[in-house]
């Protein structure tokens, strides 16, 4: 039985080809480190930039909080229904940003729900800045970098 082949694509199409499967899987995996030991787990971003920023809420008492805080070094993994896959690594740090803040807590009925205020103390949203976004084809065994514009 011979391998399935990749669906063909070119360099000019991998910023749309990752955004297309950031858009379809919704919760990535988000690793952090804790000491030496990895952690993962997934995600539900609040905001996504075209230039591949991403924005997760956390509250203050989640693991991750201290993670952060000691490595801010992440990565993000969205796999979508074909099992193609975006990477995103970066640093994450706290938004201070008042503007985006609140385009996001106005823009994000849960957050509103369950904390109540944007001045929720226990409330932290992460801006993950990449360093690096990688796209690879279900099937193609091979990660191909995804230029960043202006990050």
């Amino acid at each position: 039985m011979s391998a399935p082949t990749a669906r063909p694509f070119t360099p000019a199409e991998l910023p749309t080809l990752a955004r297309t499967v950031i858009r379809q899987a919704k919760f990535p995996q988000l690793a952090t480190v804790e000491g030496d030991q990895p952690r993962v787990r997934p995600v539900s971003p609040v905001r996504v930039d075209d230039d591949f920023t991403v924005y997760v809420a956390n509250l203050r008492a989640y693991g991750k909080t201290r993670e952060i805080a000691a490595n801010p070094h992440v990565e993000l993994c969205y796999l979508d229904e074909r099992h193609d896959q975006v990477r995103i690594t970066g640093l994450a740090e706290p938004l201070t940003d008042r503007t985006i803040w609140m385009e996001i807590w106005e823009s994000n009925p849960l957050l509103r729900r369950f904390l109540g205020s944007p001045d929720n103390p226990e409330l932290i949203i992460y801006r993950i800045r990449p360093t690096r976004v990688r796209f690879m084809r279900e099937w193609a065994l091979e990660y191909h970098e995804v230029p960043l514009t202006g990050a």
